[in-house]
């Protein structure tokens, strides 16, 4: 499922964000930058352990900022670590709007023109698919505005179930 908003196409793709072929996938990370479960966890077995030491070294930071390494073995160039959550691995809407504001602009700084979210929080912190879908797509649409290098914003959901409440959002 797409939609055209101005000259950015948003996606949403039922999948594996390790799997996509973009310029950058985000990881819904911690804000120490240590990869354990969920996609963090997935991206770091995925595309290597030297990704989470190349985050490791640019953290901690505050809850909501996030930071760009390679991507190791991935077929994207870059990742980039929103910290939706602390320690605690508990995430808010606060976070989840900062950490999807931060990773657009850290793609538009990157001048690419492909990114891939995942649903910030939505795993390991246990947060609510459609309220998380509200958010993150307030973000971009208001972000949209300001875009000049992002053509595509995909929204890669791990399962059916969250394919189809982030479907009705968008």
């Amino acid at each position: 499922m797409q939609k055209e908003s101005q000259k950015i196409k948003i996606r949403l793709i039922q999948g594996d964000i390790t799997e996509q072929e973009v310029d950058a996938v985000v990881n819904a990370a911690n804000n120490h930058l240590w990869m354990g479960a969920g996609v963090a966890g997935a991206i770091k077995r995925k595309g290597g352990t030297e990704i989470e030491k190349e985050a490791m070294k640019k953290g901690p930071i505050p809850i909501g900022e996030a930071v760009v390494t390679k991507a190791g073995s991935l077929k994207a160039k870059y990742v980039i670590h929103a910290a939706v959550m602390g320690q605690d691995l508990i995430t808010k809407e606060e976070y989840i709007r900062n950490a999807t504001l931060n990773s657009l602009k850290k793609a538009e700084e990157l001048k690419i023109e492909s990114i891939a979210f995942p649903a910030f929080g939505t795993g390991v912190g246990g947060f609510s698919a459609d309220e998380c879908a509200r958010i993150m797509l307030d973000e971009v649409r208001g972000f949209s505005k300001r875009i000049e290098h992002l053509k595509e914003i995909r929204f890669v959901l791990f399962d059916k179930r969250s394919y189809n409440i982030w479907s009705v959002r968008l």
